[in-house]
């Protein structure tokens, strides 16, 4: 199905972008065959890096690709869990990492427009200089516009202001063909046709290149301000989460996480987390005014307190805050070492304590340690499949159950009216479970669009699912 990188092929690339900016010395393109997800297993060699430096480039790279038959695949900061950006079947990996203009802050319009190669901490740092502010935060912050929006990512603040999908106004996009659409802009309302818009928010680059955003912003807000509740239980504390979420006032976010995963991640990045009694942590975050985030805290505090929390700790500057927010973003790095893959089972709300439950007595049932944290405000689990026992001792033969507890775990989700991603995307990883999840009447309405969009299946193949539409079109001998 697909072809081969030859010296004509790389001669007509490089006419392109120039010679500097194609990479074919495999010394130099390794970095470019995986992205975050913990096991090695899946990465894979492209034939060769391409760092284009604005959207014509990369459509005439379409143009070739479509007419050699060569895979393509995007690449931003490489931060995803899932192996969405492994080259699966070689060829080219567009890396997206000149086009890092913020091109505009429009501060009438609330909006601005940025390349796709923008990483969110340069995008976060020119906004506060404007007094500006965007909500969603997925964690790690060398993670890049194009790569968020590829993944509808979420973060922590998705329980007041949603996703990524939520600020997207509009999307400039190189197709497959090499054609260049711009669905959206500078627009609150568009009732204009279909939402291509949201239909490539979340499709892994699968469907075309993001190369360039619209995304609305915010005025700053005045303050803000972090509550630490500690629990005996993690029943307790996310009961505790709807009544929260029936306040007048909704907190920018309500995350859980175990004492025992925040002493791991405590030592690997040598900050202290507020020492507080209790096994489980609330973490609820607001922003407002001065004033109204003291009357809220009060009223949350009451309630926590009266739904069986040992203490709340109030974090009430920003270096506090910050110092809380730092232990709890590295806590993936902090277990990185020891995990086989982090899940990202989403649910509703109501059904995060049973799944928990379910995740408890796995662990036990097969001796492994599973953590599990996440945000409670919106039903978005993170559990860590070890490769170690519950008490610390390393799993020699992981490879024997990690797919049984994989299923079991992923399984347990679906049957309580939830999917199989939050945030993170499908990727390479998680597309064995799509119908499973969605159905294959859905499924199939996919892979139409799919076909549509890209009918040689050159964009990302491999995938959300793989490139055998109509059964007869799949790579000989390619693994998925």
């Amino acid at each position: 199905m697909y072809n081969k990188l030859n010296e004509r092929i790389i001669s007509n690339l490089k006419n392109i972008v120039g010679e500097n900016n194609v990479i074919v010395e495999a010394g130099k393109i390794i970095d470019y065959s995986h992205d975050e997800f913990s096991l090695s297993e899946i990465s894979r060699m492209p034939e060769a890096v391409i760092k284009p430096l604005n959207s014509f480039e990369i459509s005439e790279i379409m143009k070739l690709a479509t007419k050699e038959k060569i895979p393509v695949v995007a690449r931003g900061g490489a931060t995803g869990l899932c192996g969405g950006c492994v080259p699966l079947y070689g060829g080219i990996v567009i890396s997206l990492e000149k086009m890092n203009r913020i091109i505009e802050i429009d501060e009438k319009n609330l909006m601005t427009t940025v390349e796709a190669g923008v990483s969110l901490k340069e995008f976060y740092s020119a906004l506060e200089d404007r007094k500006l502010f965007f909500p969603p935060h997925p964690g790690e912050e060398s993670a890049t516009i194009g790569g968020v929006i590829s993944t509808n990512a979420g973060g922590a603040r998705a329980v007041k202001y949603g996703t990524i999908r939520n600020f997207l106004r509009g999307i400039e996009v190189v197709c497959a063909d090499g054609k260049i659409i711009k669905p959206g802009g500078k627009l609150i309302k568009d009732s204009t046709g279909y939402s291509l818009l949201h239909l490539f928010a979340g499709s892994e680059g699968t469907l075309g290149i993001v190369t360039q955003a619209t995304l609305s912003v915010l005025p700053e807000p005045e303050d803000s301000m972090t509550l630490l509740v500690p629990y005996e239980t993690v029943n307790d504390a996310l009961n505790t989460a709807p009544f929260i979420l029936k306040l007048p006032a909704r907190p920018l976010a309500i995350e859980f996480i175990g004492k025992r995963v925040i002493s791991i991640a405590e030592n690997y990045c040598g900050t202290s987390w507020p020492s507080v009694k209790g096994e489980f942590f609330l973490m609820i975050m607001l922003d407002g005014t001065r004033l109204e985030i003291e009357k809220h805290c009060e009223k949350i505090a009451e309630i926590c307190l009266s739904s069986g929390a040992c203490d709340v700790f109030v974090a009430d500057s920003r270096e506090k805050q910050k110092k809380i927010l730092h232990v709890r973003s590295l806590v993936y790095e902090a277990l990185k070492s020891s995990t086989i893959e982090i899940l990202d089972v989403t649910l509703p709300p109501d059904q995060m304590a049973s799944h928990i439950a379910f995740v408890e007595e796995l662990s036990h049932k097969h001796n492994v340690w599973l953590p599990t944290y996440g945000h409670a405000g919106d039903g978005n689990l993170h559990t860590h499949i070890m490769k170690t026992t519950i008490d610390g001792r390393p799993i020699e033969k992981w490879k024997e159950i990690y797919k049984k507890i994989r299923d079991e775990i992923i399984l347990d989700g679906i049957r309580r009216g939830g999917k199989i991603s939050g945030e993170h995307g499908i990727g390479m990883v998680k597309k064995e479970y799509l119908e499973m999840c969605l159905g294959q009447d859905y499924v199939g309405i996919l892979k139409k669009i799919k076909k549509t969009l890209d009918p040689l299946f050159i964009l990302n193949p491999g995938k959300i699912f793989d490139p055998d539409l109509d059964g007869n079109n799949a790579v000989p001998g390619a693994e998925g």
